[in-house]
């Protein structure tokens, strides 16, 4: 390990030389309190920034130990000091100094959610923290002085500032910790009183916009309203740490939710999505929970689908093409939609969210006048509607859906929730008095039950990240979008993947997978081999280099990135 003169010493001397001298600093400092580690560094300031590191022992960090005394409080302490390093960087430092990124610290500290993340580790002897620094160059001659100033100024300011117990607020930590500890705890209790849901009295559903997810505070027509839930549906849950809270339960079946235009349904089921995550307090949804199981279905014209079995809801194609091992390059509407929930269900979806605007119409309905007008031995196309009954009687699997439209799922619903100006109202008894009134003269088309499930097992050639001389190259393009060798995986459906660190994930654990997971067992085994691993390991098992820019996924996008892979093939 070197002193803080070192790293002083050679900085001076390569100060004015090519960029690429700066690679002289990769190594150890005695920066004490902490210890900082240059891990990698760029040959170029238009690049990414170079790896940094810093770890301070846990004795001086101060941390109680009482703060990371289970899992979900060490993701939660985690989730606060890199929201806090991130503050401090914006506080303390002057931003860019020369070109490209010269003169900037970053750190991935997140959004709205709070997710297990790698650039923060608090381990029973250290506390580190890895972030990138764009070290300061003019054109591609290196800023000696700007350097300097980051590391010998800035650099130790900052983590005395966000890393160091005594210089942080002992309640807000503390506070943190528990409202991400009682979301959790929410999402535990839902079993146990057959929900599928809960959104607290109180919440804040609205966000400012699509490219905006904090909360919405007040609109043209005024403040928002706060959520409350209509007395039939209200359940108190308790909290280990605020105690009892009341909101609306939703239960296992089949529910409805209907409304007129502009009036939430839209923003319910968007907050149910988000609920498979803990959200940060302040965000208005630290009380809306969902079973990490829930899965947002919806069409997507021109996917690839290898080899899964749609046949509950597709069969009697033309030409005889079989369904049940479907394969396109280019789904339509319907198929893609029907693949989506096959490949929920495989991985061991127990909710569906759906919503009618995102569908396939000839998916969620056929009604009276167009079975009439088409026989069904014409009609390759079982929709939804004639087996979502079926799929929760006959493998529990519940099915939220929010309908403007399509009024024969009415038969079929164990509750139907109104909004109305962005309140909830039970109206399942006025819509049996609907039924009654307006019977449908639909037939149904699914039969008595749903059918089976699938269970699939990738080839091992399907994951080849070869790219020209390079044996392994993945990258990522944006939140939806990763290039895996040459192959360019597209995940714009994937509406509950959230953090960018979540797709890099995805690519490196793709690559894992195949690596050690995929031999001679099924994509679901191989899978939750993989998961068990990275919640024991953490995710610097994705990775053979030190990284801090990962944010662990769920085990059904990472499946969902895996089935859109143009190079798939299910042997």
């Amino acid at each position: 390990m070197h002193s803080r003169d070192h790293l002083c010493q050679t900085i001076r001397r390569i100060d004015g030389k090519g960029y690429k001298a700066y690679k002289e600093l990769q190594g150890l400092y005695d920066f004490s309190p902490f210890v900082l580690s240059i891990d990698h560094v760029q040959g170029d300031p238009f690049a990414l920034s170079s790896r940094v590191s810093v770890q301070i022992p846990s004795a001086t960090a101060g941390f109680p130990q009482q703060l990371f005394s289970s899992k979900i409080r060490k993701v939660a302490l985690a989730d606060y000091l890199a929201r806090n390093f991130d503050q401090a960087i914006d506080e303390i430092t002057k931003g860019q100094r020369g070109t490209g990124k010269s003169g900037l610290f970053f750190i991935e500290s997140g959004q709205q959610e709070v997710l297990e993340r790698n650039c923060m580790d608090i381990r029973p002897e250290v506390v580190e923290a890895r972030f990138l620094m764009g070290l300061p160059a003019d054109g591609r001659r290196i800023l000696g002085r700007h350097a300097e100033e980051m590391f010998f100024i800035e650099l130790p300011t900052i983590v005395d500032q966000a890393l160091l117990f005594e210089n942080l607020t002992a309640e807000s930590v503390q506070q943190y910790i528990e409202v991400i500890e009682d979301q959790e705890a929410l999402r535990e209790q839902l079993k146990e009183h057959s929900l599928v849901a809960f959104v607290g009295n109180g919440s804040t559903l609205p966000r400012r916009s699509g490219v905006d997810d904090r909360p919405l505070v007040e609109s043209n027509a005024g403040p928002v309203i706060p959520f409350r839930s209509p007395p039939e549906l209200e359940i108190e849950l308790s909290q280990p740490n605020r105690g009892p809270i009341r909101g609306m339960g939703i239960p296992e079946g089949v529910i409805l939710i209907v409304g007129g235009g502009f009036h939430g349904k839209s923003t319910l089921l968007r907050a149910l999505e988000r609920g498979v995550y803990n959200h940060i307090p302040g965000d208005g949804r630290e009380w809306t929970v969902t079973i990490d199981s829930g899965v947002k279905i919806r069409a997507e014209d021109g996917r690839y689908v290898e080899k899964v079995d749609i046949s509950p809801f597709i069969n009697n194609l033309p030409y005889a093409k079989d369904t049940l091992s479907f394969s396109t390059e280019n789904a339509s509407g319907s198929t893609s939609q029907a693949a989506y929930i096959m490949e929920a269900l495989e991985m061991g979806s127990k909710l569906l969210l759906i919503d009618e605007d995102t569908s396939a119409t000839n998916f969620i309905i056929r009604d009276a006048r167009m079975q009439a007008l088409v026989e069904k031995k014409r009609e390759p196309i079982t929709p939804f509607v004639d087996k979502v009954r079926h799929l929760y009687e006959d493998h529990l699997v519940s099915t939220i859906l929010v309908l403007g439209g399509s009024g024969d799922y009415l038969d079929h619903a164990d509750q139907v929730i109104l909004m109305d100006q962005y309140l909830p109202v039970v109206v399942t008894h006025q819509a049996k008095g609907v039924i009654e009134i307006f019977p449908t003269t639909r037939k149904a088309e699914g039969g008595t039950e749903f059918g089976g499930l699938p269970s699939r097992r990738p080839a091992a050639r399907s994951f080849d990240a070869r790219r020209g001389k390079r044996p392994v190259k993945i990258d990522v393009h944006g939140l939806k979008k990763i290039l895996f060798g040459t192959t360019e995986v597209d995940l714009s459906a994937l509406e509950q993947l959230v953090e960018i660190a979540q797709t890099r994930a995805i690519g490196e654990a793709i690559f894992c997978y195949a690596d050690r997971y995929a031999q001679d067992v099924s994509l679901k085994e191989g899978l939750q081999k993989l998961m068990a691993d990275l919640h024991e390991g953490g995710l610097d098992i994705l990775s053979p280099y030190k990284v801090g820019n990962l944010a662990k996924p769920r085990i059904f996008e990472l499946a969902f990135a895996i089935n859109r892979m143009r190079s798939l093939k299910v042997q």
